[in-house]
């Protein structure tokens, strides 16, 4: 069965080649490819049962907040610590004070978010426990120990995508090729991702639900990159397969697990004067939000006021903010708070997720005089 998996998915890889190199004639397509099964398929290293049992037991599925408007609430981490420490994807599914995760064996912890840095869309979460099988991130200070794999390289990719485990069941695993080293687009409309370096491309569907925060790896079980988010292009409408390799991510990890971190995205807070009144709320657009009543609640629109400039822009309900600007938004107060920073005039760039579909829009900004700063205490 594993054998016939692995021919069927070379097969679609092989025919999905074809079609990007201009062939769309599907019976020739399809010829060529199973000729490349029954003569190549061979020539290619392939991942094997003994790798796959040694990778399993680092990573771990993580449970935690979602279920509202079609949010799922699970991801996928990976053990960079004998101590507990979970490395994993920045997203919705750790907004909340403490996540559960799940061990290959089926024991359930408490975790809590050591820390996160959203610009790169990682997070740590620890647990509590001791002499857990994992990967070793080495120390950034003497060298990267992940130098960058070439497009061409033969990867396996390890996710708990769909929730298909939920205790002691294994992770799914998927073998594919990198297919290139690039960075995504950085105009937000094109892609929602927070992440601005170099990613690998994968030839294999790895980012689904419930994927994001699993693994590349080598066929041989070195450790290659983390896979990210749900990325669509919305002008393209196509789903993008990528992770991000562990070079970019190292540096971050020790130090949140050391203690030493800052995230970027606190420099501009510090930029901010102290006591300073926010000088716009979203209703001042046309917007209403959800109320605000756990802690993150996702940034979903509840109703637009007719004759707004959020109605005018397009805005709809239950349409979920993306960014402002160029801020990753991540829950109600923290659009909340962006708003409040405008300053009079000018406009304001939203990217929305309307069901599957990413949308750019601007909205005026209207001008007001920022009242006196709220005396210190």
């Amino acid at each position: 069965m594993k054998h016939h998996a692995l021919h069927l998915q070379k097969l679609l890889q092989t025919n999905a080649w074809f079609s990007r190199s201009g062939i769309h004639r599907p019976g020739l397509a399809w010829l060529m490819s199973i000729c490349f099964l029954l003569c190549g398929s061979q020539l290619l290293p392939a991942a094997d049962d003994e790798m796959i049992a040694e990778v399993q037991p680092k990573l771990v599925k993580i449970f935690g907040a979602g279920g509202l408007r079609n949010l799922y609430s699970y991801n996928t981490g990976f053990l960079i610590s004998s101590e507990g420490h979970i490395a994993t994807i920045w997203n919705h599914v750790l907004d909340q004070n403490a996540v559960t995760v799940i061990l290959h064996d089926g024991r359930r912890y408490e975790g809590k978010v050591l820390g996160a840095e959203p610009g790169l869309d990682l997070a740590i979460v620890k647990i509590d426990e001791t002499q857990l099988e994992h990967f070793e991130i080495g120390d950034p200070s003497s060298g990267s120990p992940f130098p960058l794999a070439a497009p061409g390289t033969r990867i396996v990719a390890f996710s708990n995508m769909f929730k298909v485990a939920t205790g002691d069941e294994p992770v799914s695993v998927i073998q594919g090729v990198i297919a290139a080293r690039t960075k995504l687009p950085t105009r937000r409309g094109a892609y929602e991702s927070s992440f601005p370096g170099e990613v690998y491309v994968i030839d294999a569907i790895t980012n689904n639900p419930g994927a994001g925060g699993g693994i590349v790896t080598t066929v041989d079980g070195r450790l290659l990159g983390m896979i990210g988010k749900e990325v669509k292009n919305a002008d393209l409408n196509t789903w993008v397969n990528y992770a991000i390799p562990i070079s970019h991510l190292q540096q971050a990890m020790t130090e949140i697990m050391t203690g030493n971190f800052r995230s970027s995205k606190n420099t501009d807070d510090d930029k901010k004067p102290a006591g300073q009144v926010p000088l716009f709320h979203s209703t001042d657009f046309g917007i209403v939000m959800l109320p605000n009543v756990v802690p993150r609640t996702p940034a979903y629109v509840d109703r637009i006021l007719p004759g707004s400039a959020a109605e005018v822009a397009g805005l709809k309900p239950n349409d979920l903010i993306l960014f402002v600007g160029d801020e990753l938004i991540q829950s109600c107060g923290e659009f909340l708070d962006q708003i409040g920073r405008l300053e009079s005039g000018g406009k304001v760039k939203l990217i929305v997720r309307r069901e599957n579909v990413l949308i750019t829009t601007e909205l005026p900004i209207p001008r007001k005089s920022r009242p006196p700063a709220k005396p210190l205490r």
